[in-house]
């Protein structure tokens, strides 16, 4: 069967302990009160530092508030925190790569269709019912209208994300699959630009200089030399002609490490014998990848304490900043808790009917480094160690998924990005049809999957969704404002997206497993006992037969 596991490596998947090994449960229940507590205390020490990380990183953070820092003293605040992205950072690349080049080669191909299929299927599905779900939220609350004027929030920059065509972006996603470089894609993406287009007259007097500004409107300045060396400007708006360009931006390319790793992963399936030595190179080089997992592991919940606690120091007027944008914050959180606490565990208990709070218990630890780091791919190496030590998901497929969900599964940017498209279009007393709900809906689940997996990745592809209905781009600045917050929220839920995806396609796993081993047993029952398919013998019938032919042949001889 192509999705039967190395029998070593598979353990009961979703939480599920071996059968030869005592349940926690029993295990809590044997010798006195104290030791019980300690053995509770010690199998989730990690969950618990990492809970208590965040609780004394907030108190941190208020305490150290009230004294007046300079922007040098809170940057040495946040520096523990930021060594813990940098650990994380750095492992992604060979993290990533040699996962999913170890996972492809150890799957049959026409089974990791299936199981590909199945995982872009369920991301596909939530990434909708999450879009969804922030556009209705957006519509019941109204958090961007009832103001006379647009809220004022000090502090902004105009660093807002250039504006780009829904057609240009989508390209440069399939561009980014195909990277014409693979070491350059380990740190640069192909983004494509907008060029200024100047146009000179044949005699060197006329100078006409397009320029793109906001709203699609051009200004167009001729200057026109006039002999004797006057000159005059004449000024008039007409529409643009855009001439894009591509360029190199930093950031990872992560979708094209993806789609590179699992087609050379098959690859090296293919070569058999040859390819063998190459493929545990690779599974040694994961192993040895998750061993340093394990050990930046205990260093999270003191660089989340710190994150945490410059985060907040980091914030100037918190009052002014959630009462002028609060029902936006919690239209964005709101919705994240629903698709969170309800929509997603609904789903995995439907499917698999097994308790998906325990199954999210098991991974709080990479929840909490997720609301710490802001960053799915620097989330990706706990969540791979949460999930095949405490949620029994199968190294295969972990290490198959994940780097996949990682990528292209952003429930929390779609979501948040349905929000702030609706908020937007409140903002500048604008209705929207129907037609543009479902442009929203279908560009937020489309540019979600080429959302970059760092901090303010979603806020990125924002612009796309405004430009394809037609809003100003300008406004993206009041998101920024906040963005810190809600990239929060939006970076768990799209991690807790990706976990729940690894559990579920473990549990197809496990029953199409069952069910080869079951006509495994079948045949062999046959196979091993021939006189199952013979004639029934009985010994009590072969003697009546015997006596009816002696007494036939007595009969016979008489009558000659």
């Amino acid at each position: 069967m192509a999705y039967t596991m190395d029998t070593k490596e598979r353990k009961l998947s979703n939480g599920e302990t071996h059968l030869d090994q005592p349940s926690a449960k029993e295990a809590s229940t044997r010798g006195p009160l104290s030791q019980r507590v300690k053995r509770i205390v010690m199998a989730n020490l990690l969950v618990i530092l990492t809970v208590a990380g965040v609780i004394v990183g907030v108190f941190i953070g208020l305490g150290v508030r009230n004294a007046t820092l300079t922007r040098t003293q809170v940057i040495y605040v946040g520096f523990p925190g930021e060594l813990l992205i940098r650990l994380l950072k750095m492992i992604i690349i060979p993290l990533v790569v040699c996962s999913l080049v170890s996972g492809s080669a150890s799957i049959d191909p026409k089974a990791l269709g299936k199981l590909g299929g199945w995982a872009m299927l369920f991301f596909l599905v939530t990434t909708l019912i999450a879009s969804s779900i922030g556009v209705v939220m957006a519509f019941i609350l109204s958090p961007g209208s009832g103001s006379v004027s647009k809220p004022r929030v000090q502090g902004l920059g105009d660093d807002v994300p250039v504006a780009k065509e829904v057609i240009d972006s989508f390209l440069d996603l399939v561009r980014n699959i195909f990277p014409s470089n693979l070491v350059s894609a380990a740190f640069q993406s192909y983004a494509t630009n907008y060029k200024l287009v100047s146009r000179n007259g044949t005699d060197g007097n006329l100078t006409v200089t397009v320029e793109k500004v906001s709203e699609r409107i051009n200004v167009v300045v001729v200057h026109a030399h006039i002999a004797g060396g006057t000159s005059c400007v004449l000024t008039e708006v007409l529409a643009c002609l855009q001439v894009p360009f591509g360029t190199d931006q930093d950031g990872m390319n992560i979708l094209g490490l993806v789609v590179f790793a699992i087609v050379f992963g098959v690859a090296l399936r293919k070569l058999g014998e040859e390819g063998e030595l190459l493929i545990k190179f690779f599974n040694s080089f994961n192993e040895a990848t998750m061993v340093l997992v394990s050990w930046i592991m205990w260093y999270a919940p003191v660089g989340i304490m710190f994150l945490v606690a410059g985060k907040i120091v980091e914030m100037e007027d918190v009052g002014n900043l959630f009462a002028s944008l609060g029902k936006y914050i919690a239209c964005c959180v709101i919705g994240h808790a629903i698709h969170g606490l309800l929509v997603l565990p609904g789903i995995y208990f439907i499917i698999t009917r097994k308790n998906p709070y325990t199954f999210l218990w098991g991974i709080f630890t990479a929840l909490a480094t997720a609301f710490g780091t802001s960053s799915s791919s620097a989330t990706l190496p706990l969540m791979m160690k949460c999930v095949e030590e405490n949620n029994g998901v199968s190294k295969h497929i972990s290490r198959f998924i994940l780097p996949i969900g990682a990528t292209v599964n952003m429930d929390g940017a779609a979501l948040f990005q349905c929000v702030a498209a609706v908020f937007i279009a409140q903002l500048n007393n604008v209705s929207l049809n129907f037609i543009q709900v479902i442009t929203i809906l279908v560009t937020a689940t489309a540019s979600s999957v080429g959302a970059a997996g760092i901090p303010a990745g979603g806020v990125l592809t924002l612009a796309i969704i405004l430009e394809a209905v037609g809003l100003p781009t300008n406004d993206i600045s009041l998101i920024l404002a906040v963005d810190w917050l809600v990239d929060r929220t939006c970076t768990v839920l799209n991690v807790e997206g990706d976990a729940f995806g690894a559990g579920l396609l473990q549990n197809f796993v496990d029953r199409a497993s069952k069910r080869e081993e079951a006509v495994e047993l079948s045949e062999v029952r046959l196979e091993g006992n021939p006189a199952a398919a013979a004639p029934e013998h009985s010994p009590l019938i072969e003697k009546r037969y015997k006596d009816g032919a002696g007494s036939d042949q007595t009969s016979a001889a008489g009558d000659a």
